[in-house]
């Protein structure tokens, strides 16, 4: 009895499919999230970055009619801008509340300790909060606004006070008693100075300097007095807060003295500040006092400060602003940023911010002339005085210092003989002028990347070739997993040994490293062509695919042989001394953490990549191509160049590009083997700054929300976009490539 054969079933397994179904579903998924990942981490970077670029807003919050019937001289607000103070003709210092309950109300009147008439006033750098009052005697009296905190009840409560930064000491000015009709002073720590005319028109430099008396512990002043010579009427005084350089406005002139030395006063500059049609109407100084502004009645302000020039140090004019055309333009600054407000009797007022060169803010905040202005000291808030009407209005100018053109333009900073590319982010000074240009780090991360493609894609490739083409099977299954398992070795292990062996290695060894790079080539291609020349029983020793194990002597022995001659050549050649010859004779400055270190270093980090990548393109190689085209007739080495190569070239470029985007995105190589320094230039022997070093290097201390925290995402932003491009730039060539070489 004979059974009959099972039929074969066509239909599917369930299983099999259910499989197949979530095989597709898992992996459509993997690259789904992959895509979102990359979009969100594209927005979240948008996210943070876009605020730096927001306009600046000025809202008014309210204004208060002053009661009391008085001639208000100055004007200012506490650090929180709960309270408002206003200095009198008369000696009293009003305060008003200005936030939260209250708001409006009169809190108190203090009377300032007066030995005299008032007949003038001054305000100091904003920074240091204090004013001061000119009487007829000759004298001056500093007084400063202060606020004790305390919490009966746990409520937060401010008290006002007045301070006296001498010990309600007045300082005498003019020995002869006459009145105080303009002047200007700064006191800090142990110095003050006070530049004044009196009313006999004479102009008084005096310098006041504290010592302590060593037996009674008494503070006494000791003064030098110098009478400066002014040719014309003078409109207006200022002195810089160190005391350092005095400025007198006389018609449209500047006169500029070096006043460092109260006993060798000297008239450092005259500026002329000519412009047609327009009369000088203000002068005043930005925060860190480099720069002075100058305001005319045309609307212009120009910002002067001190660069190198053939005749030394002098003050030049750099940069120009447009203000409403106005009689009367009046300067303001902040306290500690190189932003400036201007006022005038239109009751407009303007905000720009110097670096940057950006006019932020211009509008109209009240219908009368505004008299005095006062800005809070977070530049969060501002006060306006116009009649008997205080004006309270809300500042939101969070970034001024970021604009397109200060990013990626060169910019003119406060003290450079010319614009520059600068990143210098931050200073032990709080007035510190921010430099926050991303071209030296973007170019850092091109020269980085750019020396270790250098080093990395010749080896890489020309190994990849070798291994897959003409080396044995036995071999290879040694070599390329030793190869791939570089890949594994932690950059910081190799930023480590690059900062601490290497670069010292080199610094001694220059001419042994250069001799290697050009004799180790040279010797290979002579062993190579020498052995083509012996006998053929010699050569068939070496079993075919073996050949690269002969190298490694040659490489040992030039190696050995470099480093030998490395101090004969360095005698014999550069004089003894290398280094010394690269900066006297070439100009080149040599850095110990330069570009070749990094090249050499960030190269061995990038080769696994574009080795393992490239070997498996030319290895995947159909075996049909190439045994046609030997049966043919072509060579190994022509079958290789116009068979194999063509065919992998899509592998190959991709490998290529992934190793270029490994290298851009380098950090820790690159953290510890450059120096650091954001400079420009191709130089090998110098160092670089890189976008992911910066990042890393510089997150960690910056302020959370501040402009340098969100140009550090800008600068990661950037590298997104950098890596990004090169990937679809890969891409793309890659597909042109793969079709057009599929036919073969």
């Amino acid at each position: 009895m004979t059974s009959n054969p099972q039929k074969p079933s066509f239909k599917t397994d369930r299983s099999r499919l259910f499989k197949d179904r979530f095989a597709q579903f898992g992996i459509t998924s993997g690259g789904v999230m992959v895509l979102i990942a990359l979009l969100l981490i594209f927005f979240y970077l948008l996210y943070v970055v876009q605020p730096i670029f927001e306009s600046a807003k000025v809202e008014k919050r309210m204004d208060i009619q002053l009661v009391q019937e008085q001639k208000y001289l100055g004007i200012g607000v506490e650090e929180q801008t709960e309270i408002a103070y206003l200095l009198s003709r008369s000696g009293t210092v009003d305060y008003y509340q200005i936030k939260g309950e209250g708001a409006g109300k009169l809190l108190d009147s203090l009377n300032v300790d007066l030995d005299g008439n008032v007949t003038a006033f001054a305000e100091s750098a904003p920074f240091l909060g204090q004013y001061a009052f000119g009487l007829d005697n000759g004298q001056v009296q500093l007084v400063k606004p202060m606020f004790m905190v305390s919490f009966p009840g746990n409520q937060r409560v401010l008290t006002p006070r007045l301070s006296y930064p001498l010990n309600a000491k007045q300082l005498i000015v003019d020995e002869q008693g006459q009145a105080i009709r303009k002047f200007a002073f700064s006191h800090f720590e142990d110095k003050t100075a006070v530049v004044a005319q009196t009313a006999d028109k004479r102009v008084i430099f005096a310098s006041y300097v504290a010592e302590e008396n060593m037996f009674t512990g008494e503070v006494e002043w000791a003064v030098e007095r110098t009478e400066l010579d002014i040719d014309g009427r003078v409109d207006e005084l200022l002195i810089s807060p160190d005391t350092s350089r005095t400025f007198v406005r006389s018609a449209n002139q500047v006169y500029v003295f070096d006043t460092r030395y109260a006993s060798e006063v000297e008239l450092f500059q005259l500026l002329a500040a000519n412009e047609e049609n327009a009369n000088l109407v203000n002068m005043n100084l930005l925060a860190g006092a480099n720069s002075l502004m100058l305001a005319n009645d045309n609307g212009e302000v120009s910002q002067w400060f001190e660069i190198n020039t053939d005749n030394g140090r002098q003050f030049d004019k750099i940069r120009s602003f447009e203000t409403p055309k106005s009689k009367r333009v009046n300067l303001f600054s902040e306290f500690y940023r190189r932003t400036f407000f201007t006022t005038n009797e239109n009751g407009e007022l303007g905000l720009y911010y110097t670096t940057s060169e950006a006019h932020l803010w211009q509008g109209k905040v009240t219908d009368k002339a505004i008299q005095k202005f006062a800005v809070a000291p977070r530049a969060n808030a501002a006060l306006l005085l116009a009649d008997d009407t205080l004006t309270v209005v809300e500042l939101h100018n969070e970034h001024p210092e970021v604009t397109w053109s200060a990013l990626w333009q060169e910019v003119w900073y406060e003290g450079y003989p010319e614009p520059a590319y600068t990143w210098q982010s931050t200073s032990a000074s709080d007035d510190f002028e921010s430099k926050f240009s991303l071209v030296p780090i973007s170019f850092g991360t091109i020269k980085a990347a750019m020396y270790a493609m250098l080093f990395a894609v010749p080896i890489a490739l020309a190994s990849a070739i070798y291994t897959a083409y003409f080396m044995s099977s036995e071999l290879r299954r040694v070599v390329k997993p030793a190869v791939e398992i570089m890949e594994a070795l932690p950059t910081v292990i190799l930023g480590f040994l690059a900062g601490l062996w290497l670069a010292p290695l080199i610094e001694t060894h220059l001419p042994a490293v250069v001799a290697l790079l050009v004799l180790l080539p040279i010797a290979m291609i002579a062993t190579a062509f020498g052995w083509t020349k012996l006998p053929a029983k010699i050569r068939h020793v070496v079993p075919e695919g073996w050949h690269s194990i002969l190298l490694i002597p040659v490489v040992l022995i030039v190696g050995w042989l470099s480093f030998a001659m490395s101090g004969g050549i360095e005698s014999w050649l550069f004089g003894g001394n290398v280094r010394q010859y690269l900066t006297n004779e070439l100009g080149l400055t040599f850095d110990q953490r330069n570009s070749l270190v990094v090249g050499i270093a960030m190269g061995f980090a990038v080769i696994p990549t574009i080795f393992s990548i490239a070997e498996d393109a030319v290895f995947s190689v159909p075996k049909h191509l190439s045994n046609g085209s030997l049966a043919l007739g072509a060579t190994q080495w022509q079958t290789l160049v116009r068979v194999v190569l063509l065919t992998a070239s899509p592998g190959i470029f991709s490998a290529v590009m992934m190793g270029l985007g490994r290298a851009v995105g380098e950090t820790m190589i690159v953290l510890m083997a450059t120096g650091n320094t954001p400079i420009m230039d191709w130089s090998i022997f110098q160092g670089m700054r890189t976008l992911a070093a910066n990042i890393a290097v510089e997150m960690p201390e910056s302020e959370v929300g501040s402009s340098h925290y969100r140009i550090l995402f800008l600068a990661a932003f950037v590298l997104f976009i950098f890596t990004f491009v090169f990937n679809t730039v890969a891409e793309f060539v890659r597909q042109q490539l793969r079709e057009k070489y599929s036919s073969m």
